[in-house]
Parts: structure tokens; C-alpha cells; sequence
């Protein structure tokens, strides 16, 4: 594993996201402006369903003295964020799965300052999702923030939802046949990497093919996460399809 180039599988998996996400990079600035306002510089952070690392990676950047614990269950993702992090003190993974009602005693700490995350979130159904927040809120402090970057669909609204879709889509179709790697042609690259190709494999016999869960509406979100016990919820940025919420505890 000592030879396989992490930044490069970092590089690709950003530019993958950034297909089907162009503003990933703002949502990420937003969530750390609120992160320094709302609880600091030196934050300790729980990357919830961190994937490679995407979150640390950027926390870490700009706050060299923050720390983070990442947890998820892809093992293939999870063996690029070790490897891109080996060394680094800051820096802890946790496999756990978050529909084990008992993966929060598998953190390293009884308390967080910031729970971050996302583009992860809405492969969770409703219930599943209302019983993680409520763990969620078990461990961020009080006076502690949790945010959740994700697909937020308003069904209130479908003409502006099939127009945002259509025009999303148009786009990606230019950029694919440029030849940007898309979600089944990234994970058939890892399939054949000699370092991920297990890892790959496991994930698909945990995860099987994506499937979105309900993706509810924005309010669903932050009235849950008040019924939880955060004192405080709503958008702090927002695309045409995907919503920032900040929860303060």
C-alpha cells in the first residue's frame, strides 16, 4: 500500500463528486465559516459518513489545529482516507455502520464540537434518518453545531425541480462526453486497482448498487433535528437542489 498514489484517488473522487456537485467546493467554505464562527478554530470534528476524507481534508486545512474522526462502513473509501491521513495524529476512522443503534460507543470521545457531513445522508430512509439524529445530538455539545450538506428535494415545487433537473443533467451529459468519470465508471476503475479491488468488493457485498433513500424536504430536516434537542435549525446555504442545513445544539 506504501506505493499507491492516495492524492491521485483523492483528486479522483473530488473530481467525480464535482460532476454531479460543481459547487462542492462552496458548501465545503460555508460549513467551515460556520464551524469558526459557531464553536472556533480548533474544533474537534466528527466527520459523519466521511467517505475518503473529503471533509478532514479541508477542516485540517484551515484549521491545522482542529481534530477529526471519521467514521463510515465503505471499506473501499475508508482505505483511501487512511492512507491519505497515515501518520497524522489529528486524524481517526471509525468503521461503523450508522443504523446500529450502539456506533456511537465505538468513538474515540464521549463529545464533539461539530458533527459534519455530506452528500451521504440521503441514502438513509425517513426513520432511519429521524433515529440518527437523535444519536447525532447524543454527542455534539451543548452549544456545539451539526451540519448536513445533502439533497434536500421540495416537492412543493416540480416545475422548478424538472427544470433544475433537466438543465443539471444537460450539463453533465457535455462534461461526460468530455470524458469526466461518472459514480459506476469511478468505482469500476477502483475494482481494478490492485490495492482497492478487495475493498471494492466488500463494499458492493455491504452496499450492493446506490440507492437513494427518501430525500425529504428541507423542514422535515430541521424540525427533526429540533424534536432531537438542537435548540436551532435552518438553511445557511443552498443550490437549486441541495440545501446546507446548521442545527445548533
Amino acid at each position: 500500500m506504501g506505493d499507491t498514489d492516495w492524492a491521485g484517488w483523492q483528486r479522483s473522487w473530488d473530481r467525480q463528486q464535482e460532476w454531479y456537485m460543481p459547487d462542492r467546493e462552496e458548501r465545503f467554505r460555508v460549513m467551515l465559516d460556520m464551524v469558526e464562527a459557531l464553536v472556533g478554530p480548533e474544533p474537534r470534528v466528527l466527520d459523519l459518513a466521511c467517505g475518503t476524507g473529503s471533509i478532514t481534508d479541508r477542516l485540517l486545512r484551515r484549521f491545522p489545529g482542529a481534530v477529526s474522526t471519521g467514521v463510515d462502513l465503505d471499506p473501499a473509501l475508508l482505505a483511501i482516507a487512511h492512507g491519505t491521513f497515515e501518520g497524522d495524529e489529528r486524524v481517526t476512522f471509525v468503521t461503523a455502520d450508522l443504523k446500529d443503534p450502539e456506533w456511537t460507543k465505538a468513538l474515540p470521545y464521549d463529545s464533539y464540537d461539530a458533527v459534519l457531513t455530506a452528500t451521504a445522508l440521503h441514502w438513509l430512509h425517513s426513520e432511519p434518518l429521524a433515529a440518527l439524529y437523535g444519536q447525532v445530538a447524543g454527542v455534539v455539545r451543548d452549544g456545539g453545531v451539526f451540519m448536513n450538506a445533502d439533497h434536500m428535494i421540495d416537492p412543493a415545487t416540480p416545475r422548478i425541480n424538472a427544470a433544475e433537473r433537466a438543465q443539471r443533467h444537460a450539463r453533465m451529459d457535455e462534461e461526460k462526453a468530455a470524458g469526466v468519470l461518472d459514480w459506476a465508471e469511478w468505482w469500476a476503475l477502483a475494482a481494478k486497482d490492485p490495492v482497492l479491488a478487495g475493498p471494492t468488493a466488500r463494499r458492493y457485498e455491504i452496499y450492493g448498487e446506490h440507492a437513494d433513500g427518501d430525500m425529504p424536504p428541507v423542514g422535515w430536516h430541521a424540525d427533526t433535528l429540533r424534536a432531537a434537542g438542537f435548540g436551532e435549525a435552518r438553511p445557511v446555504w443552498c443550490s437549486p437542489s441541495d440545501t446546507l442545513l446548521l442545527a445548533v445544539k
